[in-house]
Order: structure tokens, then sequence, then C-alpha cells
């Protein structure tokens, strides 16, 4: 297994809405003096100093993920084979094909080789362009093949170098939605702080380098600083163009970078279709974003060669059916309040309909199942009865998968984010449902709310979708961990948009009635420098003590077992095994490979399945004729998977084939009661006594603490 073996705030000048007001003074001749000059320069000085913090903070986040990644692998003086190794499971698939596209004589050579590929599953031919997301793989290994950079520069240093930039381009994009959300730096430069003091739960890029959610989480946040720039009102015609231009580019390359782009995507496009539905965006823009979110998706559709899950994805039923709703309805927002109820209601209706019907008649013209387990185990996780579908349980007894361990906010509330978060949260939600409630009676002047004047605000378009925002992409992560990264990201821009917020600030002093816009502005600032200083006193030492750790990796049975198999295999050798493992096989070896772990195609999820039964109960025939099937030359067996200890009961790998295969599971326990015994002893334990049976079909050829490599009889 592997393991790891021990071996800086100022305050400037704010945003333009905390300027001196315009006072104008007429002079006998008629001439108007006033401080538009001042206020001009002060503006341009704000932004100067504003902008130089961001990208300060960006770039100092960049090296500090960097030093850390440096400090726990040693990765400078490790080998070349540690330095792959240490890209684990998928991450090592998606390097593979970097690596790949570098050592190709030619890039045509290289980009012939992923569109007809038969080194990454066996006895077939893929289109890694089309399956998977790499096209980042593609542009940076062209990038660094035609620069003048290789005598400088080694390729694996210039791939996790360009990720640990859009670290950069990341916390600036925070940055900046913050500072447009309150109006001044000072709540970028709390965002930031907040997202790096977090680092545990907001990234792991420094470990987990090549996955696709660091590639694509940096544009998504440029996405959502550009929609909420697109939001604020009077724009000028030139800068809603632009911006939308900067929408749709981000869009883009968030699609082009994450299989899971579509599932994140709807979830914006549902929090837009709420917003829209209380009358609280404008219809214009929300109709542009969908139209921009549908051509994003389907610009990438043509690049992977048509993939037919982009096109048979809910996002793309939702938008085209809420712009034909639109059509059909277009009085949604007249009338009075049980008026507006009613036509919500029925508009609901119609587009839930008219999504689920467009999407089932795509995917049945399609022929399309390779997202059904994705359905499967959002089904069994709801509690919509159970499953013994192998697929469904591999993602429900993953931890990845699970719900959002409660110590999530314990961590957050040391940085007082999470306190400020709720504090803030709890604020809007209360405005909203007053200013939704307003929009759906057709007035501002609702006898419920007359006693409240005084303590209700406007709430702004811009202010409104990262509520929404927050709000969805809080309930994904509470439910699967994974995501929280979406969550706990934008956490850090929304609290410190409140916290810096002159609206949020106004109403709370009114309500208690204290409220002068002197003490409005002293509140405003003080609050935030006072955290800030916090901040840095709490974790400046600990992130001091971090960065003076060095650590080194270590993983020598890994490293023997793929030494061993680049010296005494074939080139055109296959290997069966576990998908995580064959994923190292295949970047340290460039073996040929009979699964692996990107899980998107119903073919693979079922080769999978097959091949797993070398930790099931089976006979040694079964699984020689399975393995067979799928060329297999080489199989590998690990311990750490055949006596898995990780799991609790029922949750481990061979108690999830054990429940497909209708066989009772091992040890302690109760067994559902139509399971039966097997016939079989376990194969992963049987076939290391030697038997007769077994070594007639198998050979063991290496071994070592972790792995055993059995080689496959060839009979005729």
């Amino acid at each position: 297994m592997t393991t790891i073996r021990q071996r800086r705030v100022e305050k400037g000048a704010e945003a333009a809405e905390d300027q001196p007001s315009e006072e104008k003074n007429v002079k006998p001749d008629g001439k108007i003096l006033s401080d538009r000059t001042g206020g001009k320069l002060w503006n341009i000085l704000s932004i100067t100093v504003g902008g130089i913090v961001a990208i300060s903070l960006g770039l100092l986040t960049s090296v500090y993920v960097a030093t850390l990644h440096e400090n726990d692998l040693w990765f400078s003086n490790i080998k070349e084979v540690e330095r792959e190794i240490s890209f684990r499971t998928e991450c090592g698939l998606y390097y593979s094909y970097y690596k790949q596209m570098i050592q190709a004589a030619s890039i045509q050579q290289g980009l012939h080789g992923l569109v007809y590929d038969n080194k990454t599953e066996s006895v077939r031919t893929i289109n890694i362009l089309e399956r998977m997301n790499v096209y980042q793989e593609v542009f940076l290994s062209i990038l660094y093949r035609i620069l003048p950079i290789q005598q400088y520069l080694e390729p694996v240093y210039f791939y996790i170098y360009t990720l640990f930039g859009l670290q950069a381009v990341y916390v600036i994009a925070l940055y900046v939605t913050s500072w447009l959300l309150s109006g001044t730096w000072l709540s970028g430069l709390l965002a930031a702080c907040w997202y790096i003091t977090n680092r545990i739960d907001t990234t792991r890029v420094e470990f987990t380098i090549p996955l696709r959610e660091n590639w694509a989480l940096p544009f998504f946040a440029v996405q959502i600083a550009a929609i909420t720039y697109l939001l604020r009102p009077h724009l000028q015609p030139v800068q809603e163009r632009l911006t939308l231009m900067a929408v749709f580019i981000a869009t883009f390359l968030f699609s082009l970078t994450w299989q899971f782009n579509q599932f994140m995507m709807l979830i914006q496009a549902l929090a837009l279709f709420i917003l829209d539905c209380f009358d609280m965006l404008p219809t214009a823009k929300v109709m542009s974003l969908y139209i921009i979110q549908i051509s994003g998706l389907l610009l990438v559709c043509v690049l992977q060669f048509f993939n037919s899950m982009i096109l048979g994805s809910l996002l793309i039923s939702f938008n085209a059916s809420v712009l034909i709703a639109r059509t059909i309805q277009k009085n949604l927002k007249k009338g009075g309040l049980l008026n507006r109820l009613g036509k919500l209601i029925l508009h609901v209706l119609l587009v839930l309909c008219l999504t689920l019907l467009t999407n089932k008649l795509i995917k049945k013209i399609l022929n399309l199942e390779s997202d059904e387990h994705i359905f499967k185990f959002l089904k069994a996780k709801f509690g919509f009865g159970a499953t013994r579908d192998f697929d469904a349980n591999l993602y429900l007894c993953e931890e990845a998968f699970g719900l959002l361990p409660l110590n999530t906010f314990s961590r957050l509330s040391d940085t007082l984010l999470f306190y400020v978060y709720v504090f803030v949260l709890f604020l809007m939600t209360v405005e909203a449902a007053i200013v939704a409630f307003q929009n759906l009676s057709g007035s501002d002047q609702v006898q419920f709310l007359g006693k409240m004047e005084e303590c209700t605000i406007t709430l702004k378009p811009d202010a409104a979708y990262n509520l929404i925002h927050t709000v969805l992409f809080g309930c994904l992560a509470l439910s699967t961990m994974r995501m929280k990264y979406l969550w706990t990201s934008h956490m850090c821009v929304f609290a410190s948009f409140g916290l810096c917020s002159t609206e949020v600030w106004k109403l709370i002093l009114k309500c208690i009635h204290l409220y002068t816009s002197q003490r409005t502005h002293v509140i405003k600032y003080s609050i935030p420098i006072i955290t800030l200083l916090y901040i840095s006193y709490k974790f400046w030492p600990g992130i001091m003590e971090e960065l003076s750790e060095l650590r080194e990796f270590y993983d020598p049975d890994t490293v023997e077992l793929m030494n061993w198999i680049k010296s005494n295999t074939p080139n055109t050798a296959v290997f069966a095994g576990s998908m995580q493992l064959l994923a190292g096989v295949k970047l340290c070896t460039g073996r040929t490979l009979t699964n692996h772990p990107h899980y998107e195609d119903k073919n693979l999820r079922e080769r999978t399945k097959q091949i797993y039964q070398i930790y099931a109960k089976r006979s040694p025939e079964d699984v020689y004729r399975i393995l067979r099937s799928f060329g297999t030359d080489y199989m590998i067996l690990e311990d750490s998977i055949c006596y898995e200890r990780r799991h609790s009961r029922g949750c481990r790998l061979r108690d999830l084939l054990d429940i497909a295969n209708g066989h009772i599971m091992d040890g302690l326990g109760e067994n559902e009661p139509d399971l039966k015994p097997s016939l079989y002893p376990r194969f992963c334990e049987e076939i290391k006594k030697n038997l007769p049976s077994y070594t007639i079909h198998f050979t063991r050829v290496f071994q070592n603490k972790t792995f055993h490599v059995y080689k496959l009889a060839k009979h005729k």
C-alpha cells in the first residue's frame, strides 16, 4: 500500500459603492463642480489595489499547494516510476494519455492512438476522446511539444505546474465574485483567506492532481463570477455581450474538462429556474444563460464525437423544456397572488413532464444506457428500495459518495466560516422569502409586510442567484461528500460577502433601531478586519509548521510490481485486476488493460464485474474462462482486497460480489433469506494453496507482501 513517511493583510481603498456621494455646487456663472474627478480616481485606485491583492493571493495559493505537494512526496527526488504511482487510481489513467501524447512519434500519431485506442480495454478498440474528458491532456501535450521548454522542464512538471497555476485562477475568481457582491475587495480578501485556511475541505489538488474536478472547478468559479457580473443592473449592451461571451467560454471549458459537468449545470439551471419563477432575475438574461448552457454542452458533444451521454443528459432536456414552456406561457408573471401561484404550478408541471418525456425519447432513440448506474445509485441512496446491483452498491459503499461527515462542520467552524455562513444564509433566506412573496403578490406594499417595511431591503439579482446557488450545492454536498468542494469554496464567497455587505448590516441595524450610515460603514469594515486578524493569529503558525514538514513517498511493493512487469512481460501482455491498480499499470508500464476506473460505460461496467470474480466464490474454470474471454495474459491479486478490512461487512468488495452472485457473505452477521451458500471457496484465497485444479490454469510468476501475479495458461 502507498504510505507517506517522515523525512502571510493590508487595508486599502474600497469599491465604488463606498465613494463619497456626488454633491454638486453651482457657481454664479452656472458651472457645476462635483466630486466626479475625485470619485473616478478613488475608483481606479480601489480597482488597482484590489486587483493586485487578488493576483498576489492567487499566486501565493499556487505556490502553497505546490510546496505541500513537494514536501509530502519529495517529488523532485523520487524516481519516475514513483512519481507516476503517486497519481493514484483514475488520476493515473488520465495522466497516461498525456504521457502517451508526449511519447508519440508525432502529434498526428498521438491523436490517432487516442481515437483508435486498443490498449485501454483489451480485445476492443475505443475512442478515448469520445469516452473520456482528456482534451486538457491533449492540449497540454501539444503545447509542451511546440514550446522550447523541453530542456528546462520535464513533462510531469509542466503538467502539475499547470494545475497548480489553475488554483490561482480559482482563488482570483472566488475573490472577484465576493468583491462584486459586496462592493469591497476586503470581502474578496476574506474569501481567499478562508479558502486557504480551510484547504482540507475546499480542495484536494495537492494529492489528486489530474482529477477532473481540479481542472473543471476553476472554470466553474470563473463562470459564477461572470454570471454574478451579468446580473448586475444597468450594464451597457457591450458589457453584457462581453460578459455573455465570458460565461460561454467558462461554461464550455468547465463542460470539456469534467464528465459530471451536466449534473452540476443541471443544479445551476434549477437555481435559475427557481429565481425566474419568483421574478427575482431578469427573464431575458435567464433565457440567455439556458441557451449558453445548451450551446456549451453541444459544442463539447461535437468535440467528443457526438458522445451519446451528453445528448441524453437531463440538462439539455430540462433547458429545452423550459424554453418551450416559457414560449407557451407568455403571461406567467401577470395577475394577483392566487392567479400567479396557479400559473406557476402549471408551469412547473409542464416543464417537469416535458423534461421527462424529452429525455426518455432521446435515450430511446439513442439506445442510451451509459448513465443508468447513477440513477440506480441515487434511487438506492435516497431510500427508494434496496438494491443488489453491483455498480450501485459499489458507489453506495464508498465514503466519498456517502453523507458529509459531521467533523467537516467543526473544522469549518474553527475558522469562523461556518458560523458566519449560517448567519448570512439565515438573513438572506428570510429576505429572499419576503421578496418572493412581494413579487408573487404583484405589489410592494403588502399589508402583511407593512409593519416590517423598515427592516426590508431589496434583494439584488446577483445576491439572489448566489443565495440559491449555495443552497442547492449545499444540499448536494450534504448528500454526497465528494461534491463538497463545489459548496465549501462558494461558502467562503457567500460568508465573506455577507460580512462585508452594506445591505446586510443596514437591515440588521434598522431592525434593532440603531441604523446610521456611519455606523453601518464602521461595522462593515471593522468586523471583517477583526476576522482576518483572528484567522491570521490562529492559523499562520500552523501553516508555517505545515510548510516545514518534510516527508517522502514510500510504496516499495507497488514499485517492485511495476518494475517486474516492465522487465518480465511482453509489451503486448494483457493484465486483469482491480480498476485502481490497472490505471497505474497502464501509466507505468504501457501494458494493455482489461478494465479501468473510468466507469461511464455500460459495457465496461459489465466487464469490470466479470473481472472482479477473481475475488468472488467461483470455480477456477469459471474464472479462467472469464479472464481469457477478455484476452487476459496475467492476473494481479491484491491482499488488501481479498482480505479487506477497510469497509464493514456488507460493503467489502467480496461482499458486494457475493450479494450480486446470490451467495451468503463471509463472517458473522445476517444474510438475506434467499442468499445461498456457494459451491466453491473464495477464488483469491484458494488459488494460493497451489491445488492442481488451479495450477492447471494459473501459474504464480511474481509475489511480494501486497501483490500476487499469475500467468494464465493458453489452452487450445
